[in-house]
Order: structure tokens, then sequence, then C-alpha cells
């Protein structure tokens, strides 16, 4: 099944929830997201069993890949029982999950017997000041370490960390990063900030692009660059000379939309077709009204096929200012 240009659907991030105990300033800003906000009812947010469900149709639509996200997916109640239904679902060959380590000590083993088999853990500065900073939550670094060493005793390998580099924030630390997380049992991915949403104050001037971020770490050590690993994957990959990789997503200089195959469903069953995206599709009321299984796919499948996202290849001053969903909804 491919959309107007002709792209395939490959790629599922399934949104568990909006809620998050963190508040970093380029996804939900204390501003924004502070005492009052009004997150998602429980009763509007989609069960394990319709999430389920749901997955199931998507993948009989072409979807090899699901990965979990939030808000921060781990603070949803017993995920696990969502991870064992999902991991069973013949045709799924990834099942990965994005989380900001808080919660890691405490739930990575069980993660990994439920039959998660990859994890991707945010991680923007390995400074204890800068990383409270970040949060601004003040929550500390050495529980996310912590929960790091955790999922890798657990089984967890490689590992992704994700930085979200913000010039003037935590830019000088990408060298000491890749030198830090280098062998193979970790990966960190350096992430140009983007312009997700309209709550996060976005400019181009705090944009780092991915070839200074690359210059800064060759300065220090040897990269040699690698192929992708399949069609579509968003990191541009270096070799270290020590061993291990990194890599970068260009979102903003190196735009990557003519081969994105990713899909976003929200915790209230609201598809996306593109992370920048100005609306969505409901499929809530259908889900809870008895829609068949036919029904969804045909939905789902008008939705895909009519799809024409092009969003950071045609970026520009006029774009930017369009209302955006907020990157809490569907999870980066």
């Amino acid at each position: 099944m491919l959309d107007r240009l002709q792209r395939p659907l490959r790629d599922l991030r399934l949104s568990v929830t909006d809620r998050c105990n963190f508040r970093c300033g380029y996804c939900m800003p204390k501003e924004t997201f502070g005492r009052g906000y009004d997150f998602l009812p429980k009763d509007r947010i989609l069960t394990f069993e319709e999430l389920a469900r749901i997955s199931r149709i998507f993948i009989t639509l072409g979807v090899e890949k699901i990965r979990l996200t939030g808000g921060e997916p781990t603070m949803r109640r017993d995920i696990e029982r969502l991870i064992e239904q999902l991991a069973a679902i013949d045709g799924l060959h990834d099942l990965t999950l994005t989380t900001n380590g808080s919660l890691l000590v405490e739930k990575a083993a069980a993660l990994r017997s439920a039959g998660l088999r990859r994890l991707t853990v945010s991680l923007d500065s390995i400074c204890e000041r800068t990383f409270a900073a970040m949060n601004d939550v003040n929550f500390p670094l050495r529980r996310v370490l912590a929960g790091i060493d955790a999922a890798l005793a657990a089984g967890f390998s490689p590992i992704k960390l994700n930085m979200v580099v913000k010039r003037g924030v935590n830019d000088t630390e990408v060298a000491e990063m890749a030198q830090r997380f280098s062998g193979p049992d970790l990966i960190v991915r350096f992430i140009e900030y983007m312009d997700v949403g309209n709550s996060n104050g976005w400019r181009m001037a705090d944009v780092v692009p991915s070839s200074e971020i690359i210059a800064r770490i060759g300065a220090k050590m040897p990269l040699t660059p690698l192929p992708r690993n399949y069609p579509g994957e968003t990191a541009l990959r270096y070799r270290l000379a020590q061993g291990g990789e990194i890599g970068v997503i260009a979102s903003v200089t190196q735009p990557f939309c003519g081969n994105c195959t990713r899909a976003r469903l929200t915790a209230d069953g609201t598809l996306f077709t593109c992370l920048f995206a100005t609306r969505g599709t409901g499929f809530f009321d259908v889900l809870r009204a008895g829609a068949s299984d036919d029904d969804l796919r045909e939905k789902i499948g008008s939705v895909w096929k009519a799809r024409d996202d092009r969003y950071s290849e045609i970026r520009s001053s006029k774009t930017e200012r369009a209302p955006k969903v907020e990157m809490s909804r569907v999870g980066g």
C-alpha cells in the first residue's frame, strides 16, 4: 500500500499515554504543560486490547515495526501487558520502545520478559546540571544512567541513546557523549532540534546542523560513514575508530521525507501521517462503535493512500507558523 508519493507503510509509532514526568522544553515545556493542563481522561484512552487490535490491522497493511512512545510510555500502568499482546502478533518483526529512562531501574527486566527486544533512551546531557535543567523537574542524571545499566543487565543490546542537540544548551557535549558511550552495547543518535508542535519556541538559530555535530566529533576521533541498515532509516550512521557507532538525525538540514514510511497513532486513537501534521483522523469513536476489522482496514488504507506529507522538505517561515500536533501526543 503506497501513499501519493509512492511511500509504503512500514512503521507505526504507537503512543500509549500523553503524560510524562519530565518537562523538557523541546517537547512539554512547563509554560504550556504546567499545573492545570488537561491531559486525556482515562475513558478517552485506548485500552491495551484496542491498541493490539488496531496494531494487527496495521500489520496486515504492511507495518513491520512498532515503536511504543508517549508521553512517557513506562508511565502507562501495566505496559508489560500490552507488550505481551503485541509481541505475539504474527508478522511483527520489530517491537521497540522509547523512554526517558526514569523508570528503567524498576521496569527493564519486566519489559524484556514481556517480549520487548529493543530500547531507545532519551539522554540529552551527561552534565548533572544541564540534564536537570533540560528535563526541568530536576530529575537526577544518575537515575537514568542506572536505568541504562539495568536495561543492559536485562539483555537489551545495543541500546540507542537519543540526544536532542540545542545550540547554547548542550551542543558542547556531543564529542564527550560519543566518547563516553562508544562500544558495542550503546549507540548515540544526535538529533537536530526540530520545530515539532507550537509550544517549544523553536528558532532556526537554535539548530546545530548535523554537519557541525559530525565535524565536532570527527575532530576528536576518526569517523567512517556507514550505509543505511534499511530503506527509510532516519539516521546517517558513522563507525567510531575505537569501536561502536554513532548516528545523526538531520530532519531540519537534510530532510528525508521521500523515504518516510511512518504512521503515528495517539493514545486517544488519532492517526497522524507526519510528525509535523496539522490534523489527524480519529479512530476512537469508530472503535468503540463496533467497527469491523475490514471497516478499520479500509479507513486506515484511505488515509495512507491520500498521504502527501513532506513538511521538512518544504519548511519555510509560513509552514513554521502553522498549527502542528504536539510531540507529547505523537511521541517524536
